[in-house]
């Protein structure tokens, strides 16, 4: 028997944790902000931050976004 994926809001990852987006919850206007930053679903991130913004890694390049945002993206860490 398969475990279920454990998902989580990127909100809930501390500094230095891994994680690949399997979801991003909202409409287009805010799934265009994150694809522009790199954020989509299969992308694969690194948190650098998690006070304030919420800072990551993705593709060797850095992004802050805000928090209402983050708690929008569901991950799986890795």
């Amino acid at each position: 028997m398969r475990s279920e994926i454990q998902m989580q809001s990127l909100t809930e990852l501390r500094p230095g944790e891994w994680a690949r987006i399997v979801a991003v919850e909202g409409g287009r206007g805010l799934r265009q902000k994150l694809l522009l930053r790199g954020l989509f679903e299969g992308s694969v991130v690194r948190v650098v931050s998690s006070q304030g913004p919420v800072t990551v890694e993705v593709n060797r390049n850095v992004v802050s976004i805000g928090r209402g945002m983050a708690r929008r993206i569901s991950v799986k860490r890795m």
